[in-house]
């Protein structure tokens, strides 16, 4: 074991590494050396304190402006009131019973003060905060400790406040900063002129200006890149080396007729893509391969015409999908679009066509059992399912294709026990409908070559979207259902959108979680003293009773039954409703040209790329596309700067830049791509763009040179680091 590995323990006893441990995750000297400042402060320059928000935990810099001992009246004891300052807006600090810290915090005295924002009477406050003063005469040490350099502000938390972690990180910089080992090959920082790690750890604590922390972050930010890049050019590689049945379409085969009867012409962004998709296929290694596009852009039909390539060359496909409705829906459309050639084998059928089987959850017995023979006998060339077909008793007989629908939806063990049911692995296409940014893509996908389809078919028509701020314009609400009963007159019909299902039992015993909902539909109460989130059972009953009375309105969720939920979206699709009130259940892969118009209600809950795909489900047709977002946010704030941001677009592309903004970035390998503790603490993956490119070129080149990285044990170690195990076994199986 290293020195970096080394339990905190034997750095700062065991009191404190428990603290570190339990707070903040950091458990060992390479962890706490790797915990980089938020931000630096220079003395003397006070923190903005009206920027505070309430109830996040804050270390500012500030001066103090009066002190005042107050006793309580009704009983014994005091509480002493600290007001401080920026120059500009105040904080009011208060302690209980602690009137000798009066001799310490004296007028004109600056400090570092840490706590939880809170409000009392309309005024912010910190409540017995943590506080080191700074000024020179004190006898707390933090004023020589910061002595001439910036002063290094720590993710920190209520346990252990900045300036505590800057003296353990001190201690550790002391004792071990010639252990840490150089990661980067030495022509590499030559070539792009980085400083060591050992200096660069030394100037991201104990920067003395911001040219020296700049020098620091350039480094650190190459480092991340590069391990990254390392593990995922190592994932390629091993990729490549395993086998796979090469799979071509026959000349006048299954793929040749289908074609012939396809009523329009692809795109060239289809063609191109499907070239792409097709010289994987024929490879005698597995294709790997993201494919992601606009909303509308005809995913699916490439991905259709990728599984018709594989059965014409004996093997069968699977398609994957997230939800019960999309797996019906794909199911629906793949058969309409192949009319004779899905009836293989049965009276009518084509002599060139296969069975399309549909396997979920909910099936029947009969049902279930006779589509796990098709597949287990191979009669079945196409199967569309949901996590049921991940189950041990689903057997394939030449399983050559899995493709993953809306690939963001499933944990990486769902997809890899799909591909485990082949005799040897099968090619992979991953699908999503949420435009990923370049930097992205080479991080969060970088073990799949990509393709991109950004151009809609002909005949798809324009989208235009508003936002009706419901409290400040009721008549803007009013004015949407006329508008819905517009085009419902025009012989189309509509969705309306809602957060939440609303049918839970009314059990006061029951607490609901303000954060985490019961159904993943339910996207809850946020934790503000706003209203309930609207929900589809009560908004289904307010409109068919005031302003869509008489229209055919139907309600859709998770929670219906299987064949309730088919049935409805039959229906709708056949244009016998006029209205479907619905949960995010329809937010991808729901086609129905007819729809023109989309109310979303509560938009404000919604995130930006679900608001992309929930308005890509009209304007589907020939007729112009309605999608009006409804929220009670008033104008200014974040919530409706969001909401006018995709009001603005079209371009998926942009919309997924700036939610990625907002969520930021999480951690890149886990599965949980918008974790909250991310791997990447200097690297942007939005801003990062060159370093992230070039980063991939040389760790390739370096991988293919040295693919176990024998001649780099430091790179080695530090990609050990990196790849704990959730994040080993995340790039061994995604």
């Amino acid at each position: 074991m290293g020195a970096l590995d080394e339990p905190l323990t034997k750095l700062v006893g065991d009191r404190t590494a428990k603290v570190l441990a339990d707070s903040l995750k950091l458990r060992t000297v390479g962890d706490l050396l790797h915990h980089y400042p938020r931000r630096y402060v220079e003395r003397g320059q006070l923190t903005s304190l009206d920027e505070l928000e309430v109830d996040e935990h804050v270390t500012v810099l500030a001066r103090i402006e009066k002190v005042t001992l107050i006793p309580f009246k009704a009983r014994k004891g005091d509480r002493l009131e600290v007001v401080v300052t920026d120059g500009r807006s105040r904080l009011s600090l208060v302690f209980f019973n602690q009137g000798w810290r009066q001799k310490e915090l004296r007028p004109g005295a600056q400090g570092l003060f840490a706590g939880k924002v809170g409000l009392f009477n309309r005024t912010r406050q910190l409540a017995s905060p943590d506080y080191q003063l700074l000024d020179e005469e004190a006898d707390s040490g933090a004023a020589q400790q910061f002595a001439g350099r910036l002063i290094p502000v720590y993710p920190a938390s209520a346990q252990m406040p900045s300036w505590k972690l800057s003296i353990c990180i001190e201690t550790a910089l002391t004792k071990h900063l010639g252990d840490v080992g150089e990661p980067l090959p030495a022509e590499l920082r030559e070539k792009h002129r980085l400083i060591p790690l050992p200096e660069a750890l030394e100037l991201i604590h104990r920067p003395r200006s911001q040219a020296e922390r700049e020098r620091a972050q350039s480094r650190l930010r190459w480092d991340e890149a590069f391990v990254l890049q390392v593990a995922l050019a190592q994932r390629r590689a091993a990729d490549a080396a395993l086998p796979a049945v090469p799979r071509q379409a026959r000349p006048d085969g299954l793929l040749t007729a289908f074609d012939a009867r396809l009523p329009f012409t692809l795109t060239d962004g289809q063609q191109k893509v499907f070239a792409e998709i097709a010289a994987d296929l024929a490879s005698a290694h597995p294709m790997h391969r993201l494919l992601q596009g606009e909303v509308g852009s005809g995913k699916t039909l490439v991905a259709l015409r990728a599984m018709l390539t594989v059965v014409d060359a004996g093997g069968q496909a699977v398609l994957l999908a997230p939800t019960e409705v999309l797996a019906q829906q794909h199911h629906r459309s793949i058969v309409e679009m192949m009319g004779d050639l899905a009836e293989g084998g049965m009276l009518g059928g084509s002599e060139l066509g296969t069975k399309v089987v549909l396997l979920t959850g909910s099936m029947g017995t009969p049902a279930r059992r006779q589509a796990m023979l098709d597949m287990a006998c191979g009669d079945a060339g196409v199967t569309i399912g949901t996590h049921a077909l991940i189950e041990d008793r689903i057997q394939f007989q030449d399983l050559g294709l899995v493709v993953v629908d809306e690939q963001h939806r499933f944990g990486v063990e769902q997809r890899d026990a799909l591909r485990a049911k082949g005799e040897q692995p099968p090619h992979l296409l991953v699908m999503t409908a949420t435009p990923i940014p370049r930097t992205v893509a080479m991080t969060v996908f970088g073990d799949l070559e990509t393709s991109v389809l950004d151009q809609l078919p002909a005949g798809r028509s324009p989208i235009s979207s508003h936002v009706v701020p419901a409290l400040e314009k009721p008549n803007f609400l009013a004015r949407a259902w006329e508008r819905v009963r517009e085009e419902v007159a025009k012989g189309h019909q509509a969705y309306v959108v809602c957060p939440r299902i609303g049918d839970e039992p009314d059990d006061p015993k029951k607490k609901r979680s303000k954060s985490l909902p019961d159904d993943p539909e339910d996207l809850g109460a946020s934790s503000d003293d706003r209203r309930p989130p609207l929900s589809v059972v009560e908004t289904a009953e307010m409109l068919t009773k005031g302003p869509l009375a008489g229209l055919r309105v139907e309600i859709l969720h998770g929670r219906l039954a299987p064949d309730a939920k088919d049935d409805v979206m039959k229906r709708f699709t056949a244009g016998e409703v006029d209205v479907l009130v619905a949960t995010t259940v329809i937010e991808v892969g729901v086609n129905v040209p007819n729809s023109t118009v989309m109310v979303i209600m509560d938009a404000d809950r919604f995130g930006v790329s679900q608001l992309h795909q929930l308005r890509g489900r009209v304007g589907r047709g020939s007729a112009p596309g309605l999608c009006l977002l409804v929220s009670d946010m008033p104008a200014g704030s974040a919530a409706r700067a969001r909401l006018d941001a995709v009001a603005g677009t079209l371009d998926g592309f942009e919309l997924s830049r700036i939610d990625l903004e907002q969520r930021r970035e999480g951690d890149v390998l886990g599965q949980a791509q918008s974790g909250v503790k991310s791997s990447l603490k200097v690297l942007s993956v939005l801003e990062d763009e060159e370093v992230i490119a070039t980063a991939r070129e040389e760790a390739a080149t370096l991988v293919a040179e040295d693919p176990t990285l024998a001649d780099h044990p430091d790179l080695r170690t530090a990609l050990e680091s990196l790849l704990d195990e959730d994040r080993a076994e995340y790039l061994e199986k995604g």
